[in-house]
Order: structure tokens, then C-alpha cells, then sequence
């Protein structure tokens, strides 16, 4: 996508050109060279075909072929709009590119749902198949006689493959017609446009034309024994063999077959069905520099002399993220997995792609096709973003990830939210007022709590030998503990740092804090999109950690353990960063904490935090702690891993009112408690506060249910076994 050098749409134009070059040739040589294939067992290309069908259809092909490559280049003219992406294949990452398109075009993602994956899958594996299947036909068409080889056995199998593929395309197409016609899962039906009958409707005629000519051709050549093979075709090539107009049926079922085809071609570039093409693209794009959790890197903003920041505008979103917009399905897997919307809020983050890609669209030059068809109604004056999105949309989101985990082909949707939410921050301080408060504490403060940074290691009061340290001073202890905001200020999250703090003495960790001199990390205003507080917070901590000469973090806050290790390194802060969970699993693995005797009698759901899950992947440290508890029975939510269902509070919705729809904690809380759990575990601090308060909402006592972090639980485990074991020692004739 460099401009300077050779440009992109003109690749794709290229190569569409080259591929009509070859057919029309591919033509011409079957023609003039006339090579047969003398074996007994196999077919003539074309027999039975005249000729002047076999020109037009070697005249009309290449014609086809070249119109879908001008549209297609016009297509990527539009990403070019977009601004620069390394996204470059290197002997680095390309192990990984390809691993991520083998998941993608193996249909990994759509196997979370069987159903839909399968059928997928019938359609997409028996077209390639059948594309294959038509692609060695013409090229043993070509070669000399000696050369040949698609004959006898091989010629049989060719066949078979060829009906077995066709099988399954019909059964895959017949399946997506019922689903979205008959069944209409509301995902699918909330999108279902005129374009997508066409399409499925194409697909049909391709199958059953297909075999249409097939059983007309066998019939006419006399009913072969070899052609038993085709299994679909022969039993009904046997119904009709004594019609009387078997070469004439033939033709007709031909002309039909390749009128499909053409049908196919000339809808390719302009409906949804370029995601053939589109979609494993960008599947093999998904990997970038960044990590997977971290935002977009900005220049400093208080040297940079860019005039606007973040996206209002088409152009100001990245090449690769208008690619996106033109490989969505529509499948509406991100929205069912969104938490807003599920709980009515106005977000749909289908939407929000969709409604990207009609402004592109519409004001590319040339213009092109929308993603999807859209109401006459709807009209785009320019291409400006906010003139389909409202800020409403914008700020409902948690980025919570679960929109860009669930996506079949990696659209990476969060992104083009944040980057959004930077413009109407930033530039037009267009944000909740909550927000207000939460900056101005953060400014002022140094935290969203707007609590005195004096008061910061006041939890630590009633823990002995705890060091704090002022952040002038090198680190002597082996590891910094970052104990965050909440986990300083709130009261509940002060149970959790302490818990904490208990189980790394009882490890014998040497540890060390910095109180006051700890500052936000940033992560509130930069997923709300200012980015100005976020670096002034940054490089504050950064200089304060780096002068200390900190290599090895360990932080209970998933939002802290996201900032510090995936974000803290684009302002020149490396370091060694470790969840809590993650700390204590290795501490247990270790034997570095005595649970022999650690019991809890207890049913035990652990909810997924989404910025240590699908920011991060880690999903098994905080099970693994749970699971090493004696008597203990642990349970999942109908939601978790990478399908987890959101507290609410990412996103900085931890700072704002959440006054349409249902709560997303309440939401939460209520598939928790269905498991029958009587404890629940958490790891992160703000989903400790949503899913406590979302709890104690239904009216459920903590006497009842306990929500609790990780460390809390561990370490009551802990404390109640060694008090039992005090008791049994104490009891005559037991523990000697």
C-alpha cells in the first residue's frame, strides 16, 4: 500500500487481465491444437457442445474476468484512502500469518457454532473443490495426448470426487436457505437483504445445472459403465436415456450451467460474495506489530503538529481497516456477543462496519457498491463517519473485545471504536459528562477516584513490613507490586491488595510498593479517547519506573497488567509484567505456598476478566488457582473463556451512568448466580465491584453468595486449613 511504489489496485487489475489472457488463449489452443484424449475411459470437453457455444463461452468468460478486476481494483483504490499499516509479511511473523489463515479458511472461529460452521463449510470446501475440479478438466483439455491424464482410474475418481463435491454444495446451499429463510436466527434475519437470495440463488442453479448437464451428457454418449462413478448423475442420466432429444437437452442444460457461472462472475464485485476473496485476506493480515491488547500507538501530543486526532473520516482510518469493512459477512456473530447491545443499548457493532464501509462506498472515486444493500432513504453527503454513527453508539461500548474475538474473518472492529471515541473526545469533547469528573480527578488527582494520592498506601497500615517506596529511590526488591487504583482507593478492591500482599509474605517474595508515588496507569482515558491525560499519566510512570531501575511488575488489575506491558513499551517503558493470577499459579506450581491443608468446601464460578481474556489470553492462571483447592467444586457460566460475558466497566463505562437498557453487571451477575455457585471468583478489580454490586442487587447475601477476588479465596482457603489443622492437633490422638 505504499504509494511510492507500484499501487495496489493496480496489482489486482493486473492479475484479473492476466487470468483472461490465459482462458481467451486457453481457447484458442483447444481449437487449433485439437488435442484429444484417445482413451476409452474418459470424456471429450465439450462433446456434443457446438461450436460457436464453445467461442462465446471462451469470448464471454475473459470478458467477465476482466470486468470483476476493474471493479475489484476500483474496490481497493478505496482502501488505498486509508492511511499507512505495516502490515508486511516478514520471515518474523509470516508462521503466524499462515497459521491465521489456516484458521480462518478451515473455519475455526465458525465452529464455535456447529450449525453455521458446517454449513459454511459445505458451501465454501465444495466450491473450492468443484473450482478445482473445472480447473483440471481445462488443463488436460490443453496438453498434448501424450500428456494426459485425467482417464481411466484417475478419470473414475475424478468423477466421483466431482459428484461428492456437488452433493454437498447443494445440501450446504439448501441448508443456508432454510436457515435464513425457514428457521431466521434473528442475527441473520435482522440483515437479510434481496442480494442475499440472489446469491444463494445463483449457488443453487450453479449445483443443480451442473448436474443437470452431467445426466444429460451421460445419457447422450450412451450410458458409459465408467460413468457409474458419478453416482449422483448416473441413476438419474438413467431415468431420461431414451428421450428422444437427448443432444438437444444436453445443450439446453449447458447453456443453463454457464449462464449461472456468468450470473456468479457478474455479482462477485458487487455484493457481499467478495468476502471469497476479501475475507482471507484479511484473515492473513490479523497479525500486526502491536500486541494484541494494545491500542494504536499517537504521537506525542505535545510536540506532534497534527491538526486532528483520531477518526471522523474515512481517510482517517488505516488501509487495513478499510479492508475490514469490505471482508464483513454480515453475519452478526460480533453483535450476539456484544454485552450492550445485549442488554439494549443502541451499540450494534455490525453495524458500525457496515455503516463505515456505505460512507467509503459512497464517496470513493469512483464510487462503488455498498457493503450491503441499503434503503433508498439512506443517503451519505461525505465521508465523514459520525454522518451514520452516532456518538451515542460510540460510547455504549466496554471494549470488552468479545465483537473482534467472536468475527469469523478478523475484522478488528474495536479498533475503529476507540479510535472514534479519540476524535469525539479529543477534538470535540463530545463525551459523557461523567467522563468530565473522571479527567478532571485523573488531571488534579492522578486517579478517576479523585481520592488524595497520600492515601494511597493506607491499606497497607495494618500489614507489617510492607515497603513503600517514594519512586526516587533504585527498586532492591525483586518485584514491584503495582497495586493500581482501585486496589488503593476502593474498599473493597483494599481486601483484595492485602490478600495479596499476605500470600506473597507467605511465599517469602520480596516485594515492594511505590503508595504515593503511583500514578493511574492512563487506561480510563485512553479507552475513552483521551489521549493527552493517558500520556501525561504514562510518561510520568514511565520516568518514575524507569528510574528506578524496575524490570519485574506484578499487578491484581487486568487494566494495569494491559497498560504497563502492552502500551507502556510505545512511550519507552519495558517491562517484565505479570497478572496476579498468573503469579500465584506459578507460586503453587512452585510450592512456594503450603495448600496441603487449603479447603473450601465450596461450589466455586470464575468470571472471565475481558482484559486479562481476550485482551490477553489468559484464561486457564486464575482457574488453575481456583482448582487447587481441596474440596472444592468449581463451575462454569453459560458464558466464559473466550465467549466470557462483560461486567460493564471496561471501556472507562466504569466512570459512566448506565441508564439504557438493563445493566450489563446485573445481566452478569444473574448468569452467575444461575450456576448455583456459592462463591464467585474474580480477578479483576473492576469486575469485582460490578459483579458484588450486581449480586447484593438481586437481593442476594453475601452470607449466600460470595463475590470474591482470587487471592481472597485462596487465602481463606489457606487460613481455614491451617485452623483446622490447629484443631486437630489439639484433639488428643490425632496430628502425632
Amino acid at each position: 500500500m505504499d504509494r511510492k511504489k507500484i499501487k495496489a489496485p493496480h496489482i489486482v487489475l493486473t492479475i484479473g487481465i492476466a487470468f483472461a489472457i490465459v482462458t481467451a488463449l486457453s481457447g484458442v489452443a483447444a481449437t487449433v491444437f485439437q488435442q484429444h484424449d484417445e482413451s476409452p475411459t474418459t470424456r471429450e470437453v465439450f462433446g456434443g457442445i457446438p461450436s460457436s457455444l464453445m467461442i462465446a463461452f471462451y469470448v464471454l468468460i475473459p470478458v467477465l474476468l476482466v470486468y470483476g478486476a476493474v471493479l475489484f481494483s476500483q474496490r481497493v483504490k478505496n482502501w488505498s484512502r486509508g492511511k499507512p499499516d505495516n502490515r508486511a509479511t516478514t520471515t518474523k511473523n509470516v508462521k503466524r500469518r499462515l497459521g491465521d489463515f489456516r484458521a480462518g479458511v478451515y473455519m475455526q472461529t465458525l465452529m464455535r457454532d456447529p450449525a453455521a460452521g458446517i454449513m459454511h463449510s459445505l458451501i465454501y470446501f465444495s466450491f473450492i473443490v468443484l473450482l478445482a475440479v473445472t480447473t483440471i478438466l481445462e488443463i488436460n483439455h490443453q496438453i498434448p495426448e501424450s500428456w494426459k491424464f485425467l482417464n481411466g482410474n484417475v478419470y473414475m475418481a475424478y468423477s466421483f470426487v466431482g459428484d461428492f463435491a456437488g452433493l454437498c454444495l447443494f445440501i450446504g446451499v439448501m441448508w443456508a436457505i432454510i436457515r435464513r429463510y425457514v428457521q431466521r436466527p434473528y442475527r441473520i434475519r435482522a440483515k437479510s437483504k434481496p442480494e442475499h437470495a440472489v446469491i444463494l440463488g445463483v449457488f443453487l442453479a450453479i449445483t443443480v445445472t451442473g448436474f443437470g448437464t452431467e445426466v444429460w451428457r451421460i445419457a447422450e454418449t450412451g450410458m458409459p459403465y465408467f460413468e457409474k462413478w458419478s453416482f449422483v448423475s448416473w441413476p438419474i442420466a438413467n431415468l431420461i436415456k431414451d428421450n428422444s432429444n437427448l443432444a438437444g437437452g444436453h445443450q439446453v442444460w449447458w447453456i443453463l450451467h454457464i449462464l449461472s457461472f456468468v450470473g456468479f462472475l457478474v455479482i462477485l464485485p458487487v455484493t457481499m460474495l467478495r468476502h471469497m476473496f476479501t475475507s482471507p485476506l484479511n484473515m492473513y493480515l490479523r497479525d500486526r506489530e502491536r500486541p494484541k491488547g494494545a491500542m494504536k500507538p499517537m504521537p506525542n501530543l505535545m510536540e506532534t503538529e497534527l491538526e486532528s486526532f483520531g477518526a471522523s473520516t474515512i481517510e482517517d482510518f488505516t488501509w487495513k481497516q478499510l479492508l475490514d469493512l469490505d471482508s464483513c459477512t454480515m453475519c452478526g456473530r460480533c453483535t450476539s456477543v456484544c454485552p450492550a447491545n445485549a442488554t439494549g443499548k443502541s451499540l450494534d457493532p455490525r453495524e458500525i462496519v457496515l455503516k463505515s464501509g456505505e460512507v467509503m462506498a459512497a464517496t470513493g472515486s469512483p464510487v462503488v457498491s455498498p457493503p450491503i444493500g441499503v434503503d433508498a432513504d439512506i443517503t451519505v453527503s461525505a465521508n465523514l463517519l459520525f454522518e451514520r454513527i452516532t456518538p451515542e453508539e460510540i460510547w455504549a461500548c466496554t471494549s470488552c473485545k468479545a465483537c473482534d474475538e467472536n468475527c469469523p474473518v478478523n475484522i478488528e472492529i474495536l479498533d475503529k471504536i476507540l479510535d472514534m471515541r479519540r476524535y469525539l473526545s479529543l477534538m470535540e469533547s463530545n463525551f459523557p459528562t461523567e467522563l468530565g469528573n473522571a479527567y478532571r480527578s485523573m488531571e488534579n488527582s492522578g486517579n478517576p477516584w479523585g481520592m488524595s494520592q497520600a492515601e494511597r498506601a493506607d491499606w497497607a497500615n495494618d500489614i507489617e513490613g510492607i515497603e513503600i517506596l517514594d519512586g526516587t529511590s533504585p527498586l532492591e526488591a525483586d518485584y514491584l507490586y503495582w497495586v493500581g487504583c482501585a486496589g488503593s482507593f476502593d474498599d473493597k478492591n483494599k481486601k483484595v491488595t492485602q490478600a495479596m500482599s499476605q500470600l506473597l509474605k507467605r511465599a517469602d517474595v520480596s516485594f515492594a510498593i511505590l503508595g504515593p508515588s503511583e500514578m493511574c496507569t492512563g487506561d480510563p482515558a485512553r479507552r475513552s479517547g483521551n489521549e493527552y491525560i493517558f500520556q501525561m499519566l504514562a510518561m510520568q510512570n514511565v520516568e518514575t519506573l524507569n528510574g528506578m531501575g524496575v524490570k519485574k511488575i506484578i499487578t491484581q488489575c487486568p487494566h494495569c497488567f494491559n497498560t504497563l506491558a502492552n502500551e507502556y513499551p510505545q512511550l519507552g517503558g519495558n517491562y517484565e509484567v505479570v497478572h496476579h493470577s498468573q503469579f500465584l499459579e506459578w507460586l503453587i506450581d512452585q510450592g512456594k505456598l503450603d495448600l496441603s491443608n487449603a479447603r473450601l468446601e465450596e461450589r466455586v464460578v470464575y468470571h472471565d476478566s475481558c482484559y486479562l481474556g481476550r485482551h490477553n489470553d489468559v484464561y486457564m492462571a486464575p482457574r488453575n488457582v481456583i482448582a487447587s483447592l481441596g474440596g472444592i467444586e468449581v463451575v462454569e457460566a453459560g458464558r466464559n473463556g473466550t465467549k466470557g460475558m462483560c461486567c460493564g466497566a471496561g471501556g472507562a463505562r466504569m466512570w459512566m451512568e448506565e441508564s439504557t437498557g438493563k445493566q450489563i453487571n446485573v445481566e452478569r451477575s444473574q448468569e452467575l448466580l444461575a450456576t448455583g455457585a456459592t462463591k464467585i471468583a474474580v480477578a479483576c478489580p473492576f469486575c469485582y465491584i460490578m459483579i458484588d454490586d450486581g449480586v447484593k442487587g438481586e437481593g442476594v447475601g453475601e452470607d449466600e453468595v460470595k463475590v470474591a477476588d482470587i487471592s481472597m479465596h485462596l487465602l481463606e482457603a489457606i487460613e481455614r486449613g491451617e485452623k483446622g489443622a490447629e484443631v486437630s492437633v489439639s484433639i488428643p490422638g490425632l496430628g502425632n
